[in-house]
């Protein structure tokens, strides 16, 4: 919960990572709450890409914070605070991975795709915004590993070429590779579920035909009402 009643937390809002962790190596909860705050999405994808499991992803978030809050002393001012942060969670995520079983479950990667527009959607928007993002986050999570983490760090994220490169210990040409193979993969495995989609796009009916609808009826009846031949009328009297 986000600290509340103190003017310092207030002011500590706009101060930079580095700012943050001084503040946090002096034990201030507000400090901890916002470095959570900014960095719990990058995080979570992170390992969200790794483990493929939401819950263990969260796991390894709750892992990374109670690490890196104990071992504030660790870090140097001069690395991003993001980077650092990541390269704890993706050890944790690596660490627990190696642990288990191989699994071949997918679930769904939570905000993997970000909203497609700023209004809130209506009910039908909703339910289409909702199955592509259920297909896109399927696909991603059938990925190979090597691909699919650099996806996400990539693509998702929006990492670096460089900083992907330096957190997976890989070069940059390799994380080239991986991103491109793995986009190439996501389009294969999306063409054959999308092609029987495509003759349904671009459909005009339901609400938005009725809105239409509606909309041209009343205009039509403003213009024409003076010479009482309001085209529902018209048609009434016919039949």
């Amino acid at each position: 919960m986000k600290p509340t009643g103190s003017t310092e937390a207030v002011r500590i809002e706009d101060l930079d990572d580095a700012g943050l962790v001084e503040h946090a190596r002096q034990r201030d909860p507000a400090a901890f709450w916002l470095i959570i705050k900014r960095h719990n999405q990058r995080l979570h994808r992170v390992a969200r890409a790794v483990l493929n499991d939401d819950t263990e992803a969260e796991d390894v978030l709750q892992e990374t914070y109670i690490h890196a809050f104990t071992h504030l002393a660790d870090f140097r001012a001069e690395a991003q605070l993001s980077t650092w942060l990541t390269r704890i969670a993706l050890n944790e995520a690596l660490g627990r991975r190696r642990k288990r079983r191989p699994t071949v479950d997918v679930k769904a990667i939570e905000g993997m795709v970000a909203p497609f527009s700023a209004h809130k959607p209506d009910p039908e928007e909703a339910a289409a915004l909702a199955e592509i993002r259920n297909l896109l986050e399927r696909a991603v999570g059938g990925l190979p590993e090597p691909f699919r983490i650099v996806f996400v760090m990539r693509d998702v994220e929006e990492m670096s070429i460089e900083e992907t490169a330096f957190l997976l210990a890989l070069r940059p040409q390799t994380v080239s590779t991986r991103l491109y193979r793995a986009r190439r993969l996501l389009r294969e495995a999306l063409r054959d579920k999308l092609a029987t989609v495509f003759t349904d796009t671009f459909l005009f009916a339901g609400a938005r035909c009725d809105r239409l609808a509606q909309s041209v009826f009343d205009r039509l009846a403003i213009r024409l009402v003076r010479k009482d031949t309001h085209p529902l009328n018209t048609a009434t009297e016919r039949t």
